[in-house]
């Protein structure tokens, strides 16, 4: 079995039982990058001659992305990885804390070039109320993991196990990150910040690798076992990813208060929507 308590037994890497996940820890080993390698001198001189209200992006941007990559880290190491069995799912998920720990580093890369009051940045998440909402939101989901009553060999702990998952993995990884990178991107698209561009898409790289482990997980778990799956429960996942919408609409209304050239709050949740429709068929 894939979840529950961890034994001597289960140390052992081979014979390999789950593949997928040893082949997602090899690409992931290929996919290795350092935020040092780019460049950003032409990005700060980018960023001088945009408007307010697109400046105003990039800084509410990093404001949510610096912090949520250790939020992230630490939802892995308190609520998944000690509940799961499979030698090879930890080697995964240690390549997966690493790189998570990188993005935070390498926003802090960014924070540092840009010369950007960092200390009121750093204060934002805690002060904007739709950002704050989208971290308390999965904090719950993470505590819960962490208490002493959580029995991960019962129907109910595993379905725990799965409510983080998605909350963490599917909503934060698999859409609020997905809908921040394609607002990072856009600038690229503009022939602006090209640079940080391309560690945007070093860092959704790595984040199609998370998901798509995340969604595997999930799906192994239920074929594992079925006695957790009920209607009742997959309404409860869809509520999930809807509350995680609902979140990531409010909070795209404070990052595009007016909206710049070419993109408005509306718009990107637009695309919010559609990438939840993906992950929910998913």
């Amino acid at each position: 079995m894939l979840i529950g308590k961890a034994s001597p037994e289960d140390m052992n890497l081979h014979p390999i039982k789950y593949q997928w996940a040893y082949d997602l820890y090899q690409q992931a080993v290929r996919n290795t990058w350092f935020p040092h390698e780019i460049a950003l001198g032409e990005d700060v001189r980018d960023f001088q001659t945009m408007t307010p209200d697109e400046q105003h992006a990039v800084k509410f941007l990093m404001a949510f992305f610096n912090p949520a990559e250790l939020i992230v880290n630490r939802s892995i190491a308190l609520g998944v990885y000690p509940y799961l069995k499979a030698p090879e799912c930890h080697l995964y998920l240690a390549k997966q804390m690493w790189e998570e720990a990188n993005h935070c580093v390498s926003f802090e890369y960014v924070l540092q070039t840009f010369g950007f009051d960092r200390e009121k940045i750093f204060k934002l998440h805690l002060e904007v109320p739709s950002m704050l909402a989208k971290e308390n939101f999965i904090s719950n989901y993470v505590i819960r993991m962490t208490e002493k009553n959580l029995d991960i060999d019962t129907d109910e702990g595993k379905r725990d196990f799965i409510r983080n998952i998605i909350a963490t993995n599917v909503v934060m990884e698999g859409i609020w990150f997905y809908s921040g990178f394609m607002v990072a991107l856009s600038f690229r698209q503009r022939n602006q910040l090209r640079n940080f561009g391309s560690m945007i898409s070093w860092v959704l790289r790595d984040e199609s690798l998370h998901l798509k482990f995340g969604i595997n997980l999930v799906t192994e778990i239920l074929s594992e076992n079925a006695s957790i799956i009920t209607a009742e429960f997959a309404d409860e996942i869809r509520s999930i990813v809807i509350q995680g919408v609902d979140l990531e609409v409010a909070y795209n209304h404070d990052l595009f208060p007016r909206g710049i050239l070419g993109l408005n709050a509306d718009y990107i949740n637009q695309y919010v929507k559609y990438v939840a429709d993906r992950r929910l068929e998913e």
